[in-house]
């Protein structure tokens, strides 16, 4: 997780010209998700987790609408970037009062000892993003974050690698040993020296989130085309960067295309629990 922090904001939200490319799809779902929580429960301002979030790169922004946002991280660098951009946008702790304007707090800790330094059940929306990857055990993760939302009813945003991508972009780099081994390898890694520990498809995310307790509804592939595309070509022609963005959202939700994303983001809901049954 201490790495991912970094991997994140560099794609997030709030983070230059090529957000819109890199997570835009996911802002935009999440956006959505936000309003239909606030409706369900019949609130205007969600208590939303961020686990794994770094210096806030969705948080802040999630705040900036008007929600109370926890990020859990385990790196003092990246939560202390975090209270400065919170500050910067007028949403950190202690911060004046502002026009539809939530807070953000940050608190050290990882997946491990989650419920150690937040209360369980405590909240609307979750944010998994960037840590079942890095997880030891992705399914006692995913339990532990799961475990987080309200036991009436709580949206989890997931997003994690996805093994198409990798399998595609060692292909393209010519390193076809390494596209077979990730293509065959239950963790979906193309080698020892491969950073990322874990990567999923489809199918295994959707049965991951199953097993804890939770049921899995839309799927998107992120980062189809993006991390495919030289950087040039982007960088040096706006009209190609927002053709490239609206190709990566028309192709977001079609599974033939969420085989091969780099990343993929889920969004779970946990069921309300019988008043009987708790």
């Amino acid at each position: 997780m201490p790495s991912e922090s970094r991997v994140r904001d560099a794609g997030g939200p709030a983070s230059g010209p090529h957000a819109a490319l890199r997570t835009g799809v996911v802002w935009d779902v999440l956006r959505q998700a936000l309003l239909r929580r606030a409706a369900a429960a019949g609130r205007s301002t969600l208590d939303v987790l961020d686990t794994g979030g770094g210096s806030g790169s969705f948080a802040v922004p999630v705040a900036a609408l008007g929600h109370r946002v926890t990020v859990v991280d385990p790196s003092p660098d990246a939560l202390f970037a975090l209270e400065r951009r919170a500050a910067e946008q007028g949403v950190a702790v202690g911060a004046p009062p502002g026009v539809s304007r939530g807070r953000v707090r940050g608190v050290q800790g990882d997946t491990h000892d989650l419920h150690d330094v937040v209360e369980s059940g405590a909240f609307d929306l979750v944010l998994c993003h960037g840590v079942l990857e890095y997880v030891d055990d992705p399914a006692a993760g995913l339990r532990a974050v799961a475990g987080a939302l309200r036991p009436d009813g709580g949206t989890l945003s997931v997003l994690t690698a996805g093994v198409g991508g990798a399998v595609l972009s060692r292909a393209l780099a010519g390193r076809f040993s390494e596209a077979s081994r990730a293509l065959g390898d239950p963790a979906g890694r193309w080698g020892e020296a491969d950073p990322v520990p874990h990567r999923f498809t489809v199918d295994g995310l959707r049965e991951l989130i199953g097993a804890a307790g939770l049921r899995p509804g839309e799927v998107h592939g992120v980062r189809i085309f993006a991390d495919l595309v030289p950087g040039a070509l982007v960088d040096t022609e706006p009209d190609a960067l927002r053709a490239l963005t609206r190709l990566e959202a028309e192709a977001a939700a079609l599974p033939a295309f969420q085989a091969i994303a780099g990343r993929l983001h889920v969004l779970a809901e946990r069921l309300a629990t019988p008043s009987g049954e708790r």
